[in-house]
């Protein structure tokens, strides 16, 4: 039997599953950095969502750690890296909450378009203010999608019942599977330049970091709306913050942020923009598949089975059976 230790809220049937594969669950939630360094001795599988920040030395203290799996998609808060080096599979659920990630995006371009959260806001607070948010209709726009992987492409998929005209940029998506899934691929210039709505679909990186900045939002048509429920600091929050302030962006709606808890934002006093904090997976189906998904991947490594959603494969990470 192995020790998996869970450190955040996972869904029941996943934590069922790994204690039907014989193995003892261990929850413990809430751990700061000194208390889960103590926690990881004598674990041989770490279960996290998207708090728990499983840096380089809390891998230094597992050593008898064999897989770290996160419910979930993105892995900007575990060092793979690190990981990789101590032998140690890193793996997620990366078809867990697409479906919940792609709606989140509408809605928010939906509330985007039409000030829905302002308009609420003024009404219960007492005030009649019909003319103050006049909207714009998504029928007719150009919808700009940065990132075309399964997520881009089922936000495309909604948006063209709206009657939005796609375009997306993706460099690793061929312009035929762009073409297969209903929409047109451009260069990031051209996206910019022809985008009434840009949405952003991007695994956080080197390469995405800062990506929506000052000079790629003074590169967009005057008027474009910002979307991005992807990963935050990709968009930098001060530059669409001045470029919102300045009338040359409308708007914009942002579900991540570049430290998260956010709750202090140069976007948050403008009344152009949305906000929520993180929402994007929140959902019972998201939560259930993540959960299920990834004790999966978790049973999988412990009995030394290749494991399919491992991200460090590639690094001749291999299973190790205790």
């Amino acid at each position: 039997m192995s020790r998996v230790l869970v450190t955040e809220e996972i869904a029941e049937a996943g934590l069922e599953q790994l204690r039907a594969a014989g193995h003892e669950v261990d929850v413990r939630l809430g751990l700061n950095p000194d208390e889960l360094a103590a926690a990881l001795v004598g674990a041989h599988a770490l279960l996290v969502r998207s708090a728990t920040k499983v840096t380089a030395e809390a891998v230094a203290a597992a050593d008898d750690l064999i897989v770290v799996g996160r419910a979930g998609v993105g892995l900007d808060n575990v060092d793979v890296e690190a990981a990789s080096a101590k032998g140690i599979l890193v793996a997620n659920a990366p078809f867990s909450n697409i479906v919940s990630a792609a709606e989140h995006t509408v809605a928010l371009m939906l509330a985007l378009a039409r000030h829905i959260p302002q308009a609420h806001s003024a009404l219960v607070a007492g005030r009649w203010e019909r003319s103050k948010w006049e909207g714009v209709e998504m029928q007719g726009k150009t919808l700009g999608v940065i990132g075309f992987g399964k997520i881009g492409k089922l936000v495309a998929e909604r948006a063209r019942a709206f009657g939005m005209d796609i375009i997306a940029f993706d460099p690793v998506v061929t312009p035929e599977q762009v073409a297969a899934a209903g929409a047109h691929a451009v260069s990031l210039a051209e996206l910019f330049a022809t985008s009434d709505f840009i949405t952003v679909h991007l695994p956080k990186n080197k390469d995405t970091t800062n990506l929506i900045n000052a000079n790629t939002l003074a590169a967009c048509r005057t008027g474009v709306r910002i979307v991005n429920v992807a990963r935050g600091g990709i968009v930098n929050e001060a530059d669409l913050a001045a470029a919102i302030t300045s009338g040359h962006v409308a708007g914009a709606a942002l579900d991540v942020f570049a430290t998260e808890p956010c709750t202090d934002s140069p976007l948050f006093s403008l009344p152009q923009v949305v906000v929520t904090p993180h929402l994007g997976a929140s959902t019972a189906e998201a939560q259930d598949k993540a959960g299920v998904q990834i004790a999966e991947q978790i049973v999988l490594a412990l009995a030394g089975d290749q494991v399919p959603c491992a991200v460090n494969a590639q690094d001749g990470v291999v299973p190790r059976p205790r």
